[in-house]
């Protein structure tokens, strides 16, 4: 079997290529990048394929996030593998990284065979699970860490139970380092967000709502870099919210330690004031902050500094946010929205590049995770995306493919759709989008 793409935009940053031209898909893989002509059964020897037009669209590798939160097993009512999975490939991902804080949590062999035994027979893209750090993401006792990674993760982290105890932290780097495996951190001081609900500062002193100030977060990154640089591991800090988070990062770099970060869109999208009405779709953690902190959010990833956008996907049950905002659930959906934004808010604005906005989605977390994908070279795994830059529509968030709904961004008006998404060679999303109407 053959799928022709002609006359889109290729960008694949990994390979350094920004061209209008056709791609190739064979038996599931990038047969061919560049002027392509339509396989010949005769000549070829393949039976059936198909040729698609996809001129005026950009064609990239499949989008890939290292930060979303799936809630199987133990929460399924909120998000199951098959409904995350769905809602990613329509928003353009063919690989997701669910964090490990199910219940139970993933903290052994058992629960990392699990989650790909499930994702093999419900997902119709690539499941990367993230392992526990700590048994029970209790920060107490290490994981069962050797065995996972002999299992298949491609990451640690006890996300949003973040160690405090700097000991134990150190030794988790220490034993991580020799298997070379990330830590992905949520960088955050416990004692200082005490029923902490946004951001601390003048927005949450006239909502009279108890502030969660960004020291927090900065205090923890400096901590857990001065660690990295101890053991000398890998080092990855998640959901970077403010702008003395990027500055601490920017030093880090600048000193050589192996850091790597990400931000996610509602953090270069949204400010503090998406609180005010107490809209409790927009009480995330980190939580949104100030103006100036979106704008160096912006500069740091111009700069490079923020290595990778992903969504912090966190679906929660109607029940869960439509309640008083003390009482209501932190997180956001994000997978079907992370493009749009991205493309509206960045590329459009002027502050990356579309090529280079489509390299923290795709070649940059790749390479963070070392896992394969990210790239449109021939013969690796045919993962792509297909999205319209141009194509202009208006967030729905009944229609939203996840099993939640909790969006800030019901309503607005975003450009830049994911078109058609395939993986493996398989169009997972978009099959009349792409087979139907765009068949020469």
């Amino acid at each position: 079997m053959w799928l022709l793409l002609k006359g889109g935009r290729i960008i694949d940053p990994a390979s350094g290529i920004d061209k209008i031209g056709d791609l190739l898909i064979v038996d599931g893989r990038i047969a061919a990048v560049g002027k392509v002509a339509e396989p010949n059964k005769n000549t070829d020897g393949m039976e059936s394929g198909e040729t698609c037009d996809v001129s005026g669209m950009v064609v990239t590798p499949g989008l890939i996030d290292m930060h979303v939160h799936l809630r199987e097993p133990g929460f399924e009512y909120k998000e199951t593998i098959a409904t995350g999975a769905n809602a990613a490939a329509a928003g353009g991902f063919t690989a997701i990284a669910p964090m490990p804080n199910t219940k139970p949590a993933i903290d052994n062999r058992a629960m990392v065979e699990f989650i790909l035994s499930t994702a093999a027979l419900e997902a119709d893209i690539r499941i990367l699970p993230v392992g526990a750090m700590t048994k029970g993401m209790d920060g107490k006792e290490m994981a069962e860490i050797g065995e996972m990674v002999a299992s298949g993760v491609t990451a640690v982290s006890d996300d949003a139970f973040p160690i405090q105890n700097s000991e134990l932290m150190r030794r988790l780097m220490e034993y991580c380092k020799m298997f070379d495996l990330p830590i992905l951190t949520h960088c955050e001081d416990k004692n200082l967000v005490v029923d902490g609900m946004m951001n601390e500062g003048a927005v949450s002193t006239v909502l009279g709502l108890r502030g969660m100030p960004a020291a927090a977060e900065e205090i923890m990154i400096a901590r857990n870099i001065a660690l990295a640089e101890l053991a000398g591991s890998r080092l990855h800090i998640q959901h970077v919210s403010s702008a003395g988070s990027v500055e601490i990062i920017r030093q880090a770099k600048k000193r050589g330690v192996n850091v790597t970060c990400e931000t996610c869109p509602q953090y270069f999208s949204l400010t503090d004031e998406a609180v005010c009405g107490y809209n409790t779709n927009a009480k995330v953690n980190p939580p949104l902050r100030t103006a100036a902190d979106v704008e160096a959010i912006k500069q740091g990833l111009a700069e490079g500094v923020i290595d990778a956008i992903a969504t912090d996907h966190a679906p929660h049950a109607i029940e869960e946010k439509e309640v008083e905002f003390n009482a209501a659930a932190f997180g956001m959906v994000g997978l079907e929205t992370a493009l749009p934004l991205t493309i509206t808010n960045l590329v459009e604005t002027g502050v990356l590049s579309l090529s280079d906005a489509i390299a923290k989605l795709t070649a940059n977390p790749a390479s963070i995770l070392k896992v394969e994908g990210g790239n449109l070279k021939e013969g690796s795994y045919a993962d792509v995306t297909i999205f319209d830059p141009k194509a202009e529509f208006t967030v729905k968030a009944s229609e939203l493919k996840s099993k939640s709904k909790n969006t800030p961004f019901d309503g607005m008006t975003l450009k830049g759709s994911a078109v058609a998404t395939i993986c493996y060679g398989k169009v997972v999303y978009g099959q009349e989008k792409l087979i139907g109407a765009g068949k020469v």
